[in-house]
């Protein structure tokens, strides 16, 4: 197994041929972000910029390194927690559901034992701007770290609460972050934090190990410890170490760390941003004000980002996989404890934050409403406008058997279902709000609300043995390759479906 860091990471997919580097000078000023998205499209090698023009110290910057292969998104990221290679989805997701139910506490090193120490600048030392930031959309609002963990105060654990905010870089020490109520990390600034006119402890980590920044796409029930759910991850403890100038952790062999404070009443211009809807979101917002009080970091940091948007950028990137990878998983998980009967709970890689396919039974009528009122009312999901549950037979990564199941199952008249007219929350970022309804800048959230709905693509015929039956298929292969097809074929059929023969 690798060792536990985005260098250990970075470290595989180079010794797995799945890595390109850079060694001429590439601008941070949209050329990094094109090469990037020229990759993801084209399935490509993950791209490292190993000299980045304009930079005051010796940076690289790494282009979506968590985007998996294009059929089997799962794979990189399954050999970083050291699971089996060639597991199929449904292995993958039954492994890391089984990780995920033994929570592993994370453990404190000493300061001197964290590589992300190695450098240390405070006070008047602090210089946002000698770091690589990629411009990554063309009519970006500014220079924009999106691939990180924020770490935030969290009453219930003395580990604190991660999360993932954009944040636009301003200023050689000040930055915005896009915090929307309804998240957990601005919650606390909103509504305590700021009415009482504290400034609110935060770090924005860059590079943490691979479990770390899969934590931040999980759902994680409030109380509980997104640090010790990475440790489950990953079968091991995440290293933490106390930061320089407040009193939150944050993880040791991160490559870059952000140390600051939110500061009370304080707004920065945000926006607008190639978001990951697919479209350039704007107008400008105010957001609140990150403070940065302190930059450590290791001696030659290596600072990833996404290009985001499946418009302006590309859908698969390291976005949608983290949302497959982790998130599915975690909802599975999840929806099983709370008593459902549910085979897979599966992100539309696509557009990975707004359509979930949920692979379960319909044990009696009105059983998929009730999983659905569950997930739109206990999750709160701001970002998700609907569900699409098909049978617990149908393979939910696979886009072709999801659409053949609304194509062949779903009865328009009776199979589309609403939530009621504005009764839900979502986000000020979907392309089909109008301005106004972007709503209060105060808080960072959307006046109005959302319908929420769901399509049932579960067919009412009883599952049948058909010729996709394990020792028919087998033997049908076996006949193949003794009239001359090579067993390559069906290595290629496994790679293109994540199926096993």
């Amino acid at each position: 197994m690798m060792g536990p860091s985005f260098r250990g990471f970075l470290q595989s997919l180079d010794d797995a041929a799945a890595l390109v580097s850079f060694s001429d000078d590439r601008s941070w000023d949209l050329e990094v972000s094109a090469i990037t998205t020229l990759a993801n499209r084209s399935d490509g090698e993950v791209p490292v910029f190993e000299s980045v023009g304009e930079t005051a110290i010796d940076a690289s910057l790494v282009g979506d390194p968590y985007r998996g292969p294009r059929c089997r998104p799962w794979d990189h990221l399954a050999q970083a927690f050291g699971l089996s290679s060639g597991l199929s989805g449904a292995a993958y997701y039954e492994a890391v559901v089984d990780r995920l139910r033994s929570p592993r506490e994370p453990q404190v090193v000493d300061r001197d034992a964290a590589p992300c120490k190695d450098v240390v600048d405070t006070g008047a030392d602090v210089d946002l701007l000698s770091i690589p930031w990629p411009y990554l959309h063309q009519g970006d609002g500014g220079r924009y770290s999106n691939l990180h963990t924020v770490v935030a105060p969290d009453p219930e654990t003395q580990w604190g609460h991660w999360s993932n905010q954009r944040m636009m870089i301003h200023d050689d020490d000040l930055a915005s972050l896009l915090f929307l109520a309804g998240e957990q990390a601005p919650n606390l600034y909103y509504y305590d934090y700021e009415p009482r006119e504290e400034p609110m402890p935060v770090a924005v980590v860059l590079g943490a190990e691979p479990a770390v920044q899969c934590s931040t796409e999980m759902w994680i029930p409030t109380g509980r410890s997104e640090a010790a759910f990475a440790g489950g991850l990953k079968d091991g403890p995440v290293d933490l170490v106390a930061c320089e100038t407040n009193d939150l952790y944050v993880p040791a062999t991160a490559e870059l760390v952000l140390e600051g404070r939110v500061l009370p009443g304080e707004r920065l211009d945000e926006g607008p941003f190639g978001d990951y809807f697919g479209y350039m979101n704007g107008p400008r917002r105010s957001m609140p004000v990150f403070a940065v009080d302190a930059i450590t970091r290791r001696t030659e940091p290596r600072v990833p980002f996404c290009v985001e948007g499946t418009g302006v950028g590309y859908g698969q990137n390291s976005t949608s996989t983290l949302q497959t990878v982790a998130a599915g998983p975690d909802a599975t998980l999840g929806l099983r404890a709370a008593g459902f009967d549910v085979t897979m709970a599966v992100p539309w890689r696509f557009t990975s934050r707004t359509v979930w396919v949920i692979a379960t039974d319909r044990p009696y009528p009105g059983a998929l409403h009730e999983l659905a009122n569950f997930v739109f009312t206990t999750w709160g999901m701001l970002h998700i406008d609907f569900f699409v549950f098909v049978d617990a037979d149908t393979d939910p990564l696979d886009p072709r058997a999801v659409l053949t199941a609304i194509a062949l199952e779903a009865d328009p008249d009776a199979d589309f279902h609403q939530f009621g007219v504005e009764r839900m929350p979502k986000v000020p970022l979907n392309i089909y709000q109008t301005p106004d309804e972007k709503g209060s800048a105060d808080v960072g959230t959307s006046k109005a609300k959302t319908a929420k709905a769901y399509i049932d693509a579960t067919s009412d015929r009883p599952a049948e043995d058909g010729p996709e039956d394990e020792s028919l298929r087998k033997r049908a292969q076996q006949r193949l390759v003794d009239a001359g097809v090579s067993p390559a074929l069906f290595d290629l059929l496994e790679e293109r479906t994540g199926e096993s023969r």
